[in-house]
């Protein structure tokens, strides 16, 4: 398999921005910037004092990231729409830059333009805990060009300033309060600020199937490339966060156009409590959504069809209506080297899913080891293990031949609990470029007993600066 990445963006990154866009980045360039899901806004929150060098005003990171996906061959005596296919390979790659700017004590400007390219495997369908978190729903062959984020945060420290935190992606180099209100208003992913696990939520970083970066049961506000417009409140105080936010739902169901309005949006709340355990740091969230938008009742389409002869169709029941779940993640270290990673969740069963996949109960446990016993610092060795389910209301619309966002096979006679094994090993080049080679074993791919199991490789190759 190819991919198109140029040697120019692997050397210096350059994009060819149109209109406003160009102006902008050269303007932020040559005034003074001088140097991960999606998940890379990075953790949030910086008080810096009112007197600022021009060096300190503004900053430039970039990423490179490719991923190559092939199926091995499995058992597949029928398929659907939405099935995954035996021995087939996709691609994806990616570059991003992230354009910071400070505009006055306490507020930042952060803008992510993307230039994107490739497919998921079978244009991201066939399984709901989807093998590769660096594919979205919208493939293209030709790169093209995005703003996935573009958004302002408000750091106001209610104490004195004491935990320093180091440049990256969307973020500044300085210091920040324990104690501290934290604002963001714009365009960014909800995984950004809601759901981050430290071991398992970066798929250019870590882990790459969907319901083991994110609770597979937590459906998202995001379009259809994960992203959204909306703002999110955090109040941090000794151990405790507590964060809120409101986000725009798609149009539709899994669209690439969000919700002009917010007549259609979702709201979030989360609780975070952080500890020690033996001496050693940990973590516990409780993340509970509630989207309000057209959805459909899955029996009600699956009754529809029956009653005027015709295929099961969700969009021809699609009401107001609300769908709501609730998840917990833990992270826990266990040794210097070692930690563990762990979530659970649930959500609504007897309405179609909006945005993120097809799981109304998920579950994940894995373990991140740093390559210090061997000698490899900057290496990592991920295992984890995912078990998603579905209601029963789920398995008879995708039976009747319904088709979810991800699955649908166009009958389900024999369903069963999707199980998914993986395992990866992220090799530092270079401090900042590691290449990964990952191993993921799916059973009951989409649900479906008569389907796999599936033997999912992949290689990756990340540079980052």
């Amino acid at each position: 398999m190819t991919a198109w990445i140029p040697a120019r963006l692997i050397g210096p990154i350059r994009f060819a921005l149109p209109g406003r866009c160009a102006g902008l980045l050269s303007c932020l360039v040559a005034f003074g910037a001088t140097a991960p899901a999606r998940h890379a806004i990075a953790d949030p929150g910086i008080e810096f004092p009112p007197a600022m060098e021009p060096s300190d005003r503004f900053a430039l990171h970039g990423q490179v990231t490719y991923v190559e996906q092939e199926t091995g061959s499995f058992s597949a005596p029928y398929r659907g729409p939405n099935s995954l296919s035996p021995e087939t390979g996709r691609e994806t790659a990616d570059v991003t830059l992230y354009l910071g700017a400070r505009l006055w004590p306490g507020t930042e400007l952060w803008l992510n333009p993307e230039m994107d390219q490739g497919f998921g495997l079978d244009n991201t369908l066939g399984v709901a805990g989807f093998p590769s978190g660096e594919a979205y729903k919208v493939g293209k062959k030709k790169p093209y060009l995005r703003l996935p984020r573009a958004f302002i945060r408000e750091t106001i420290d209610v104490g004195a300033p004491s935990d320093t935190v180091a440049a990256g992606a969307n973020q500044f180099a300085g210091a920040r309060s324990p104690d501290r209100w934290v604002f963001t208003v714009g365009k960014f992913g909800v995984p950004d600020v809601f759901d981050v696990n430290s071991y398992a939520h970066d798929p250019r970083a870590d882990f790459l199937n969907w319901a083991a970066i994110d609770a597979g049961s937590f459906d998202y506000a995001a379009d259809a490339w994960g992203f959204t417009v909306g703002a999110s409140a955090e109040w941090y105080h000794g151990a405790w966060a507590l964060r809120a936010g409101l986000f725009d739902l798609s149009d539709v169901p899994n669209s690439e156009h969000l919700e002009p309005g917010f007549h259609e949006f979702q709201l979030i709340g989360e609780v975070e409590h952080r500890h020690e355990l033996l001496g050693r740091p940990g973590k516990l969230l409780v993340t509970y959504f509630e989207s309000h938008g057209r959805m459909g009742l899955l029996a009600d389409a699956v009754r529809l069809a029956a009653q005027t002869n015709t295929s099961v169709d969700i969009s021809a029941v699609r009401q107001y209506r609300k769908r709501a779940g609730i998840s917990l993640n833990v992270e826990q270290q266990l040794a210097s080297d070692l930690g563990l990673l762990a979530r659970t969740g649930t959500a609504g069963g007897n309405v179609e899913a909006y945005e993120f996949t097809d799981i109304d109960r998920a579950t994940a446990l894995g373990l991140s080891l740093k390559g210090t016993r061997w000698h490899r610092a900057e290496d990592t060795v991920g295992l984890a293990a995912m078990v998603n389910g579905i209601s029963a209301t789920r398995e008879r619309f995708l039976n009747a031949g319904g088709l979810g966002i991800l699955v649908g096979d166009g009958q389900l006679p024999h369903a069963g609990s999707e199980r998914i094994v993986e395992t990866y090993y992220s090799a530092a080049i270079f401090s900042q470029v590691a290449v990964t080679a990952d191993f993921q074993r799916i059973s009951n791919p989409a649900y479906n007993q008569d389907r796999g199991p599936v033997s999912v490789v992949a290689v990756r190759f990340h540079a980052q600066f």
